[in-house]
């Protein structure tokens, strides 16, 4: 039986992932290092619920220590990564840039180092919208050049797909990476807009809506990431023939080495998005409009094509039934324990 490893296990998507491969039979081993990015309470009642399960076991382990991962791969030797841990968050690279180096970039590599030193027979990591950057061509596509990043965490994210190609090409490994747009749901990361707005408006305090509101967003439902990146770690990917260097396709290549979105691909405007969420919760927000943060883009969505080709699924939950579904898990969690 596969053995999959799942790094960033703590974490919302990572959690989830955990959950999945659990019901489907799989043994997961997962690890995370807990930090305080966020409050790790969320983090530990996310293992707690994992732990239930005999088929996990939880190794507290920073990829960034190489010695500590290459000794996990040697006595776990995992057949498959599903590689999730990362030092997320756009805003907090702005004023925190080598935590991202630590993590996206050392750590990244020390994943593929135990990857190609114990033969894994794919790789699943975790890319980001953020790579589309200065494009403004919607929607995106994995086949448009993603070369001009607004933010160090998109480079970063930029950075571990050229890093993955590397490794599949020198080494055969097939690697998959999958750029995430506007992920949210129940037991979701508390530093993402849906959390705080929804934290904010039961205190009646006032939510920063950035360029005054003008803005849309690709909010993709958790259930629809995790059922994507589940049905991919099914498929590795094998080098494309038709691929051409005289005309490179970015999302493909020689090597055995996939890109794809994983949205929703019907950008919500910011105001209604709100709007549901102040419904749900039976109050309205207080707004303290905000120009434009540093790094951020006023527009996303997902060209999901060749997902839909590739596994036979494209995300589809809208925003109405996804924020109940967190409203009812927030007011369980956070309110009804105290």
């Amino acid at each position: 039986m596969d053995k999959i490893l799942v790094t960033g296990a703590a974490g919302f998507i990572g959690f989830h992932l955990c959950r999945r491969l659990l019901a489907a039979g799989r043994t997961v081993v997962g690890i995370d290092n807990l930090n305080p990015y966020y409050e790790v309470r969320l983090k530990e009642d996310r293992l707690r619920l994992l732990e239930e399960d005999r088929s996990f076991r939880f190794v507290r382990l920073d990829i960034a220590d190489r010695e500590a991962l290459a000794g996990l791969f040697a006595r776990e030797e995992p057949t498959m990564v599903a590689h999730l841990a990362a030092q997320a968050g756009v805003r907090y690279s702005l004023t925190n840039p080598h935590a991202y180096l630590d993590s996206n970039l050392s750590g990244f590599l020390n994943i593929l180092e135990g990857c190609r030193r114990h033969r894994v027979s794919h790789l699943v990591y975790a890319s980001s919208s953020s790579v589309y950057g200065g494009n403004t061509r919607l929607p995106f596509s994995v086949h448009h050049n993603v070369d001009h990043p607004v933010s160090l965490y998109a480079a970063t994210k930029k950075a571990n797909e050229l890093m993955a190609h590397s490794y599949a090409a020198l080494y055969g490994i097939p690697c998959t990476g999958l750029r995430f747009f506007t992920v949210y749901g129940p037991w979701g990361r508390p530093d993402m807009a849906l959390f705080l707005f929804t934290r904010a408006i039961l205190a009646g305090t006032p939510i920063d809506v950035y360029n005054e509101g003008r803005m849309e967003r690709d909010f993709t439902y958790i259930d629809d990431i995790i059922e994507g990146v589940f049905r991919i770690m099914a498929r590795p990917p094998a080098p494309d023939p038709s691929w051409r260097g005289d005309n490179p396709d970015p999302a493909g290549s020689f090597a055995p080495y996939r890109l794809y979105n994983i949205g929703n691909h019907q950008p919500v405007a910011l105001l209604d998005f709100i709007a549901v969420l102040e419904e749900n919760l039976g109050k309205k927000a207080k707004m303290r409009l905000l120009p434009m943060q540093p790094g951020d883009v006023p527009a996303t969505c997902a060209d999901v094509e060749d997902l839909a080709a590739a596994v036979g699924f494209s995300p589809a939950t809208p925003i109405a039934t996804g924020i109940a579904r967190f409203v009812e898990w927030y007011k369980k969690y956070y309110l009804d324990r105290e």
